[in-house]
């Protein structure tokens, strides 16, 4: 699914989006922590498109996994977690390649 360039998506877009109901995303946002949407100054919800990538990811724990709610928030936070970790190695490589490209330069 191709989501928009778009700052900030309304909860009817989102539902739209990812055909999942309005009153489904406000009960996932009680349930899930890492889904908390913004809100504007009317008190609307203003989802990013990371919400709008993790409600598809939740829909697909439930709908298609058939995890249960406990289980997809489980399957979240240990894929939250090899984020994390992963996240530190990918920073060195990254560096390490920079760091040789200048060597490379300084070099010649």
């Amino acid at each position: 699914m191709k989501i928009p360039e778009k700052l900030f998506f309304s909860i009817s877009e989102v539902s739209n989006l990812t055909g999942v109901k309005p009153y489904v995303l406000r009960y996932w946002e009680s349930e899930f922590d890492l889904l908390k949407p913004e809100k504007n100054e009317a008190g609307n919800r203003r989802y990013r498109k990371k919400d709008v990538e993790l409600i598809l990811r939740i829909k697909e724990l439930l709908y298609e996994d058939l995890y249960t709610i406990a289980g997809a928030k489980k399957r979240l936070q240990e894929e939250k977690r090899k984020r994390i970790k992963k996240a530190p190695i990918l920073w060195i490589s990254e560096l390490k390649k920079e760091l040789q490209e200048i060597l490379e330069i300084l070099s010649k």
